[in-house]
């Protein structure tokens, strides 16, 4: 079987060539990031458009692929705009595997649970009656596909929400499998990601219908604001393309589905206590749908909310993305002493103390919370940055980095050894607590003090400072291998208020006609995340605003 790609127009600047390994390019050619002054308002329907939609979906990651699928199928004739110059947006950094549930009513009661009252119970419901659905649905893209199976781990034992609220153990996750012809490293040769992730597997199979649909896409091509009706009623919007902003009829409905706000450093300082915080996977992701919802007045929801962890920083200060720690299983607290997962690391503030369990149920989304302490009498985060300190079995038993982008522009693999991270300056070596001490400008009795404790707590077999599972926990012998660590952010889950039927609502709660959200633009995760949940966040919302806009009546 040939892998495939559908017809894509590439408009602007022509992407850079592929870099060898280590080599840090220059931004030469900016990116089109929308600026807020772009987006900050809305132009009035004068009867003229250059050209005309049934749908325009703004981004083109999971939750935009999912829609125009099924939006086309709908017999909607569909434009996906893209402003980066390569498709996928964060969605296909991830591990691809779908959350679906084996009953919706146990979802429904974890979904309610996690939620904390921030997100109506219609919503949720409707997140969790389409996990119900979502292995069936996912079988049934993949079907007409050669070589192409779906793997479920409903029966294989790992199962079951990050934490044990009720319902927790309906949850299990769907995967894509591809053939061995999969050539992930040519056909997007933009991604970085482990081999074994998913990703980029299940971002071919959308790709694949959106060929066989017809559907137009057009990297680039930002959507710059929204065009609308005296009384707020969408008809269109205006993309920045190759000749200059176009008027494009979007004569059922407009799909947002450019992602969150990760790259956005002004909003992130805004919304979030702690600073600065890092950007993990994508630079496309500023806030642009946000902005243009904004404009027409809708009103916003779990803006202080993200997915993100601990990360080390690249040396050079041009490279846009935070490194993260390793991501290792996560666990369920009902299981805690059933965890079998060396951590080899353990991570303290400016002072030298440890103030956290560096490995939570998911690590990958909760360990940066701790992070964002200010001492009121000092006004400084002393724990942004933290010293993670590892020794030398640490760095020759795995990976300590685990680097998830999509930038056609700047990328980086990290080493096998961990040893390009030291010739690099990413990690230090010291062979003795003075050594340590002098290098990371800690008190050298209170760090030597800190090892001391951890390594006793190692011995016992019990974290009685924080509550670290045994099955994680590691002494640490010189020589010590250490790096600075800050919060980082994958992807956000703040944005526009949606109800179920993924219509954007205003600060009145009223829908904004013709206006839809998709992905993880305004996603219902508003106080804990689930594992493996914007995916199939981006399923559900994908294909209940895909029908939505492809059925209601054409202006």
């Amino acid at each position: 079987m040939r892998a495939r790609r559908p017809v894509i127009k590439m408009t602007g600047h022509e992407l850079h060539p592929w870099r060898p390994e280590g080599s840090i390019p220059s931004p030469t050619h900016p990116l089109p990031l929308l600026k807020d002054s772009n987006v900050n308002h809305v132009e009035l329907d004068n009867g003229h458009f250059d050209e005309s939609f049934d749908v325009v979906i703004a981004g083109y990651g999971f939750g935009g692929g999912f829609a125009a699928i099924e939006a086309a199928r709908h017999g909607a004739k569909v434009l996906i705009c893209e402003k980066m110059p390569q498709p996928g947006g964060v969605s296909i950094c991830s591990g691809g595997g779908v959350r679906c549930a084996t009953n919706a009513e146990d979802a429904f009661s974890y979904l309610k649970a996690t939620n904390a009252g921030t997100t109506p119970d219609d919503v949720l419901r409707v997140l969790a009656d389409g996990m119900a659905k979502a292995e069936t649905y996912v079988k049934e893209l993949v079907a007409p596909i050669d070589g192409v199976s779906v793997n479920s781990t409903e029966f294989s034992g790992k199962h079951g929400g990050n934490y044990d609220f009720p319902g927790w153990p309906t949850f299990y996750t769907t995967q894509v499998d591809v053939p061995a012809s999969f050539d992930r490293t040519k056909l997007y040769p933009s991604v970085r990601n482990r081999p074994s992730s998913g990703g980029p597997g299940l971002f071919w199979v959308i790709e694949q219908h959106l060929e066989k649909l017809k559907v137009e896409i057009r990297l680039q091509t930002p959507v710059i604001s929204l065009i609308r009706t005296p009384d707020n009623e969408l008809r269109g919007a205006v993309i920045d393309g190759p000749s200059g902003p176009r008027r494009v009829a979007a004569k059922r409905a407009v799909i947002l589905a450019c992602g969150g706000f990760e790259a956005n450093d002004a909003m992130k300082a805004q919304y979030w206590e702690g600073k600065p915080v890092l950007t993990a996977s994508c630079r496309g992701n500023t806030g642009d749908g946000i902005r243009l919802a904004q404009a027409l007045g809708a009103d916003l929801w779990h803006m202080w909310h993200f997915h993100g962890c601990y990360a080390f920083k690249h040396p050079d200060r041009d490279f846009p993305f935070a490194l993260r720690v390793k991501r290792l299983p996560d666990w369920n607290p009902t299981r805690k002493n059933d965890v079998k997962v060396p951590m080899v690391w353990i991570v303290v503030d400016q002072h030298g103390k440890r103030y956290m369990n560096e490995s939570p149920p998911y690590c990958q989304d909760m360990s940066h919370r701790p992070m964002h302490f200010m001492d009121s009498e000092t006004m400084r985060y002393p724990r942004i940055p933290s010293w993670l300190i590892s020794d030398e079995r640490g760095r020759r038993t795995y990976q300590l980095g685990d680097v998830r982008t999509n930038d056609a522009e700047y990328h980086y693999d990290w080493s096998a050894d961990n040893q390009k991270e030291l010739d690099l300056g990413i990690l230090q070596r010291a062979e003795t607590i003075e050594e340590l001490a002098t290098s990371t400008g800690l008190d050298r009795e209170v760090v030597a003090a800190t090892i001391a404790r951890w390594n006793a707590q190692c011995d016992h077999g019990e974290d009685a400072d924080f509550g670290r599972p045994p099955g994680t926990m590691v002494r640490l012998e010189p020589p010590f291998i250490f790096g600075q660590v800050w919060p980082a952010v994958s992807n956000t889950q703040g944005g526009p208020v949606h109800n179920s039927r993924q219509q954007i609502v205003d600060a009145g709660g009223n829908p904004i006609r013709r206006l839809y959200a998709a992905g993880e633009l305004g996603s219902s995760f508003g106080h804990l995340y689930l594992s493996g949940g914007n995916i199939a966040e981006c399923v559900v919302t994908g294909w209940v605003a895909g029908r939505e806009a492809a059925t209601i009546p054409a202006w």
